[in-house]
């Protein structure tokens, strides 16, 4: 039995949107951000860093959402350009650059939503964020431009955005990135993605935006 230990709205929402395009069943273990049970033992003894996602398949257990999808992708031998590949260079570099936008997601979201009181917040480090996925948000909208997916057609490239694609516009307005927007749309449009979010939840967001405050 494939088990993906999951938590809503997080990285692993990448790994539950590729099981679901690769149509292998799994067990979805649900965990929270705080009541602190990712620094418990038992969570420990799966993900040493106290982090989702992890993943128990083939008699093993696989942390860092990067790694899963390469290992996915590879084992099951689709949506992904094999080893030998000329555009497995060009998989490899999205699937990885997509947390590293996801590092700067990370610290926008404990800043907007989890840090309290408001004080505690740093808007400095705030604003740079901001910035530095503006930075990234070019870079995938020049990748994006002709193309409707990462690496023309679709590929597990796509499902490591699952969590950015629901952040990055919480921070950063759609309009100056009209490639991206689009190429959202058509992925929360697959029926794969639709299923994710059914059985894995939706979002932890409860503003359509989240400005930046004075400071």
């Amino acid at each position: 039995m494939t088990i993906l230990h999951h938590i809503q709205g997080s990285r692993s929402h990448r790994v539950l949107w590729l099981l679901e395009e690769l149509g292998e069943p799994a067990e979805i273990r649900l965990w929270s951000l705080t009541d602190g049970s990712l620094r418990s033992p038992e969570f420990r003894a799966l993900s040493p860093a106290g982090r989702v996602p992890a993943l128990e398949i083939d008699g093993r257990v696989i942390f860092e959402s990067g790694a899963i999808v390469q290992y996915l992708t590879e084992t099951r031998g689709r949506l992904a350009p094999m080893p030998g590949d000329p555009e497995r260079g060009a998989f490899l570099e999205w699937v990885h650059f997509a947390e590293t936008q996801g590092n700067i997601l990370q610290s926008l979201n404990i800043h907007h939503i989890f840090l309290r009181p408001d004080t505690a917040r740093s808007v400095p480090l705030m604003r740079l964020d901001t910035k530095r996925l503006e930075i990234t948000m070019r870079a995938l909208e020049t990748r994006l431009t002709g193309r409707d997916w990462i690496l023309g057609a679709f590929s597990a490239a796509d499902c490591m955005f699952g969590f950015n694609m629901d952040a990055m516009f919480r921070f950063v307005p759609r309009e100056s990135f009209p490639a991206i927007a689009d190429w959202v749309t058509r992925a929360k449009a697959r029926p794969a993605h639709i299923r994710a979010v059914e059985r894995g939840g939706d979002t932890i967001y409860t503003r359509e935006f989240y400005e930046l405050p004075d400071g």
